[in-house]
């Protein structure tokens, strides 16, 4: 049973797809410092390649990914031919070293691209660095799912697909600018999986405006109807100072934290129930996918793309806006196309701000990842800092956390309140910032 104490959310907080997040960022960053991380990447080291397509057919209001409306032909053409010579500047500096494990394509909408389009840019990535065999993965829009697309993606060997499913309420759906009914979602489960994708996940939304616990009860009885593999469950971050597409989404009219509280519990009762294997606090996975199996045997990560059985240490970003993560380094590609256009085509790489980790740095963010991933985090170094012992408090009193000898443990009664408990170990989380959405 999950306890509300509302005094414990009130703090805004990251999601903590990196540590430091891109909010401290900083231009002191730049492609210098880009090229020699490629360069400190080890012969034969696992490296996961992220590819950008920062375009959508729709444009959706609550969303807050880097896109823009596919709508010009040349848009996307243009984009696709900068895209192909950042391919080809990384692996060249990356040069023999470095093994490719996995591609995963996001968004926007990778299939606000052509077919041909993608066989050509996968083609590139494959044969630019050298990759033989890579897990390949996928965000889709079901809206522009078609036949064509289906048999590309067959040919191409992809494995997981990821669907934007948000809500199956009419209604909802047309209140934050997605409409798909629910025969569209059925239709493209049905094709992927006869198109040989063995693992599909659903992105769903809770706290969107005018729904309640019976909304959310609705839209999990036809995610479960559909049994994929995968489901993220997150709740609406409402940051119209940040994204002014979100202006058309009434504040007034959301549900208040209580009832995202209690549909985040719904949730979770909802789906675990139903055989679901809890990842963090807003994942779930049927027991066989991999993810499960990871978080089963204590190997299971975080970055950019949520929570993943990728172990590895470097990931290179590649398009407007994508970002790169080495050990001591983070860096984040410009995110004007057009000036990314003009650096990916003159042949530069295209870094324009990051942050650098020491080992501190490094030792806070193996704490974060420890605990949003449910296992225990040597914190013994931190408690010496009485804002920290400080912070940390409430929740041990409460039950939510457990401390045994330095190891510090998210208890499944604090599952809730990770996030916050985790950014005790942020030394950028000072006071509470509209930047972040609620915890919860």
């Amino acid at each position: 049973m999950w306890f509300y104490h509302p005094d414990l959310l009130a703090r805004p907080v990251p999601r903590y797809t990196s540590y430091p997040t891109a909010a401290e960022f900083t231009d002191a960053i730049a492609a210098v410092d880009q090229a020699e991380a490629l360069e400190a990447v080890t012969p034969g080291q696992s490296v996961s390649l992220y590819v950008h397509i920062p375009f959508c057919q729709q444009i959706c209001w609550y969303c807050g990914c880097n896109t823009g409306r596919a709508n010009r032909e040349q848009r996307l053409a243009s984009y696709l031919d900068a895209l192909c010579e950042e391919i080809r500047t990384v692996s060249t500096r990356l040069g023999d070293r470095g093994r490719i494990d996995r591609i995963a394509f996001g968004g926007g909408s990778p299939n606000a691209l052509a077919p041909e389009q993608f066989t050509r840019l996968l083609q590139d990535l494959i044969e630019g660095f050298g990759a033989e065999r890579p897990i390949l993965s996928i965000e889709l829009d079901p809206r522009t799912y078609t036949a064509p697309w289906a048999a590309t993606l067959r040919a191409s060997g992809v494995s997981r697909a990821s669907l934007g499913v948000q809500t199956f309420d009419p209604a909802i759906q047309a209140a934050i600018g997605r409409v798909q009914p629910r025969e569209m979602i059925a239709d493209t489960v049905d094709s992927l999986r006869a198109s040989g994708v063995t693992s599909i996940n659903f992105d769903l939304i809770y706290g969107l405006p005018d729904q309640d616990r019976g909304h959310l009860d609705a839209t999990l009885d036809e995610t479960l109807a559909l049994r994929p593999e995968r489901i993220a469950l997150f709740g609406y971050a409402h940051v119209p100072h940040l994204l002014p597409r979100q202006r058309r989404i009434a504040a007034d009219h959301l549900p208040d934290q209580a009832e995202r509280f209690a549909m985040a519990e719904l949730g979770h009762h909802r789906l675990t129930g139903a055989g679901y294997v809890p990842i963090g606090f807003d994942h779930f996975a049927l027991p066989h996918d991999d993810i499960a199996i990871a978080r089963a045997e204590g190997r299971l990560h975080r970055n950019f793309q949520g929570f993943t059985e990728d172990d590895a240490q470097v990931l290179i970003g590649l398009g407007a806006t994508a970002i790169s993560q080495f050990p001591d380094l983070i860096v984040q590609n410009e995110k004007n196309s057009g000036r990314y256009r003009m650096r990916a085509g003159a042949g530069q790489l295209c870094a324009e701000r990051g942050i650098e980790r020491d080992s501190v740095e490094q030792a806070r963010s193996h704490i974060i990842e420890a605990l949003l991933c449910e296992r225990a985090a040597t914190v013994d170094a931190f408690l010496d800092d009485p804002g920290v012992t400080e912070r940390l408090w409430p929740f041990l009193h409460r039950g939510l956390a457990r401390l045994i000898q330095g190891r510090l443990q998210v208890t499944a009664e604090g599952r809730p309140y990770s996030r916050v408990i985790a950014s005790i170990f942020d030394r950028h989380r000072g006071a509470a910032t509209q930047r972040f959405s609620t915890a919860i």
